[in-house]
């Protein structure tokens, strides 16, 4: 019975191989008609095939034992053809298969985004002042130059307008201005040793968290009052400089980190003319109380040199910032709230000797609420004194909505209530938000 099998199977094999002679391999005489001897003998092999078929469903033969006939037929087959054939299904030996790799080149481009920000206001003391701002469009490259360093570079094309003046007796900004500049551009190292990084170049200072964040990022449309006042419209940035960041290996409940910056400050509002180096320390620390909540801390000292009127003195800031998280995992598209809260302490005059040192105070608040998958509300509070005559004091009171169209476009209402020496201010803000391309800041 199995050598029927075989015999089938090995017509069929030699068949395919030689075409040509079908009869002859199959141990015949060759009729004279090749088209009719070629049906005579298919029928045949058509019948073997049937029948050896029904032998296998009968489990006379083993489909197992198939399969090696099947192998052994073909090994029988290709030594007949005069060697070894190659098999189709792979390349031939020796000869090496091409592979296009032009898409491979797109990983050597950078990142590219670009994030817009533009709204219109009212102002209760000139309706007619700065009513539509295109305030700033800003263009990132980021790219991983090898697995232990990034580059980043931030360009933005800014339009002054609509900003809050704390006190104004302090000097108000050219309204309607544009300008150019490079917000940040640094190389950071990343993983030379355990838990610790290093950025060289330009960059915005740990000096809390919200420092850190890039204008259209914030959750509200400026910066705190203490900011504004002690630091500026602009984060506190290094022009060029070093920072050290160290991630703790407690290996316990939470998380500490630590960094240390120093280099060249051009901010004017706590250096003056002065352009010699700064040093700031901070000290974060992280715990995560539950599944859904989460409470952070950090704290956080600058020590420069201040410039002013031919007098060169030193100038120290110190801040505290805290923010805490609720966050059901569970429904964390739908429901959170944040709250934030800092403090600052400016102290212009260190190092002069004064007995009454004219060192200025400022506190905020925010708190946000997500009530659902695409509307956040929001609020906040902020006070402050005047650095240059501390018994003047501002303070500013800020309710928002904020509509999330996507992840890409964002849209808010907000309505600022500002009270400094001799008027109370109304603001009210209409603030588009849209980001084009993958990069996204980060707000840590």
């Amino acid at each position: 019975m199995h050598r029927k099998s075989t015999l089938g199977i090995t017509c069929l094999a030699l068949v395919a191989l030689f075409v040509g002679s079908p009869l002859e391999v199959c141990g015949q005489v060759e009729p004279a008609s090749l088209g009719d001897s070629l049906r005579a003998e298919m029928a045949v092999l058509r019948n073997q095939l049937d029948s050896l078929r029904a032998l296998v469903a009968a489990g006379e033969v083993a489909p197992a034992e198939e399969e090696n006939s099947l192998d052994r037929l073909r090994a029988a087959a290709r030594a007949a053809a005069g060697g070894d054939t190659p098999d189709p299904a792979q390349p031939p030996q020796g000869q090496q298969q091409f592979v296009g790799r032009e898409r491979s080149l797109q990983a050597l481009n950078p990142e590219i985004s670009l994030n817009g920000d533009i709204y219109a206001s009212i102002q209760s003391e000139d309706p007619d002042s700065d009513n539509f701002i295109p305030r700033e469009f800003e263009l990132s490259l980021i790219s991983a130059l090898d697995p232990y360093t990034r580059a980043k570079v931030f360009f933005a094309a800014e339009e002054e307008g609509g900003n809050l003046e704390v006190f104004p007796a302090g000097g108000a900004e050219a309204e309607g201005e544009s300008r150019v500049t490079v917000e940040e551009g640094y190389l950071e190292w990343v993983g030379l040793v355990e838990g610790v990084g290093i950025k060289v170049g330009r960059f915005y200072q740990q000096l809390g968290q919200m420092n850190r964040w890039h204008s259209h990022a914030l959750p509200f449309q400026s910066r705190s009052l203490p900011h504004l006042a002690f630091i500026g419209e602009e984060p506190l940035t290094q022009d060029g400089g070093v920072s050290v960041h160290w991630l703790l290996p407690t290996g316990g409940a939470g998380a500490y980190e630590a960094t240390f910056e120093v280099g060249r400050s051009g901010n004017e509002a706590l250096f003056g003319e002065s352009r010699g180096l700064s040093y700031m320390g901070h000290f974060n620390s992280f715990w995560e109380l539950s599944s859904a909540t989460d409470l952070d801390v950090g704290v956080s000292a600058l020590f420069g040199n201040r410039t002013q009127a031919g007098a060169e003195f030193g100038t120290r800031l110190f801040a505290v910032e805290t923010a805490f998280h609720w966050i059901p995992p569970e429904r964390s598209l739908y429901r959170g709230v944040t709250l934030r809260a800092g403090a600052m302490l400016s102290d212009p005059s260190a190092g002069l000797g004064l007995p009454d040192p004219e060192m200025a105070l400022g506190i905020w608040w925010l708190a946000e609420v997500r009530l659902s998958r695409q509307w956040i509300a929001g609020g906040r509070y902020d006070w402050v004194e005047n650095p240059e005559d501390p018994t003047e004091t501002a303070w500013l009171t800020s309710p928002s909505l904020t509509y999330w169209q996507s992840e890409f476009v964002r849209l808010r209402v907000e309505y600022d209530v500002l009270h400094n020496p001799g008027q109370t201010t109304g603001q009210f803000t209409f603030r588009i938000t849209f980001a084009m391309g993958p990069h996204k800041h980060e707000n840590y």
